[in-house]
């Protein structure tokens, strides 16, 4: 079968879809666009994967308004695609109040983890963990004692990857310096490269010559700002490093496209409802290195690195999670 990309945007293919009884699973990207090089586009690689080794088809669409995200999952579910997973915090309420409609239709949901709905399973990652070993890596690579951190809408999921950032940097120079901005409080926020760009700029004023981008599609704004301050960049969720060669430092993996694959394989008979956590233990998180950024990490810097992920998993460093408190030992907000 030929892989499905019809968008769902109009009204024909939505009433075409009506009409139809599919098993097919199908995925619903969040805000900022499928190709925003970050958290969408490595869920899509991972429903791609997983539909090139099957040669199966599934079903995807693109909410560009947050009126489109109730009308979306109503329509994948009435279309009879199965099962059904929905990226993004921001879409807790969509399947809170979809998902019990449809009670023979298997949901899964990205960035979520405290829904009471029997027909849904929820998927969250251990951020901190793996920007605490980016953090090591820019302490390390930084030579003007400042690393900076931008981050995309301000909500609690990306003062975790901060605080873990921080806590990282502050491993290897208690005295580093961790400016951190936000790019703002709406879902704009996930897509606006020029002011991703402008943020940059300022942090490197204040002395940063590494920033870390946990910004969606504001993202590729930051690492090309830094690319072009001549400063060292590190990407977000998908391995970035290729953007700008010998100018990333690094990424931090979320490994979402693992999470859509699994979900898809696992199809509707091996789906598991409740909470699943994916962390340096089971390859949720962790960080990139390859032939774009293997001249900025020294042996030394990987052996630090790899050393904190061992201690990290036997428990013998705790990263603290911004989540614990509402706030980070190791970065004023």
């Amino acid at each position: 079968m030929s892989f499905i990309k019809t968008a769902l945007g109009s009204a024909a293919a939505l009433a075409v879809l009506a009409g139809a009884a599919l098993a097919e699973p199908a995925l619903m990207y969040d805000l900022g666009g499928k190709f925003d090089k970050s958290f969408n586009e490595a869920a899509y690689n991972g429903a791609q994967r997983w539909a090139e080794e099957t040669g199966e088809s599934y079903q995807e669409i693109e909410v560009t308004a947050e009126a489109q995200r109730v009308q979306f999952a109503t329509r994948l579910a009435e279309a009879g695609y199965n099962p059904i997973v929905v990226l993004g915090f921001q879409n807790a309420a969509t399947v809170e109040e979809v998902a019990p409609k449809y009670p023979d239709t298997k949901f899964a949901i990205i960035d979520v983890s405290w829904l009471d709905i029997p027909n849904l399973q929820q998927i969250s990652f251990a951020e901190h963990e793996g920007s605490y070993l980016v953090g090591m890596l820019a302490a390390m690579a930084s030579k003007s004692g400042t690393v900076g951190f931008i981050g995309g809408m301000d909500v609690p999921l990306i003062r975790h990857f901060a605080c873990g950032y921080a806590q990282g940097a502050k491993a290897v120079n208690p005295d580093i310096n961790v400016v951190a901005n936000m790019t703002g409080t709406t879902p704009a926020a996930w897509n606006d490269p020029v002011k991703g760009g402008e943020l940059t700029k300022g942090q490197i004023s204040q002395g940063a010559d590494v920033v870390y981008a946990a910004a969606g599609g504001t993202g590729v704004g930051v690492l090309q700002a830094a690319a072009d301050g001549n400063i060292l960049s590190i990407g977000v969720d998908s391995n970035q490093n290729y953007l700008h060669p010998g100018k990333v430092l690094t990424s931090m993996l979320k490994r979402v496209d693992n999470a859509v694959y699994d979900v898809f394989k696992n199809g509707v008979d091996g789906f598991e409802p409740g909470v699943m956590t994916m962390g340096l233990d089971n390859d949720g998180v962790g960080y990139a290195l390859d032939e774009y950024n293997e001249a900025l990490i020294t042996d030394e810097m990987k052996a630090a690195v790899d050393d904190a992920k061992a201690k990290i998993i036997a428990g013998d460093i705790e990263v603290v999670s911004y989540y614990a408190n509402d706030s980070c030992p190791a970065l004023d907000f």
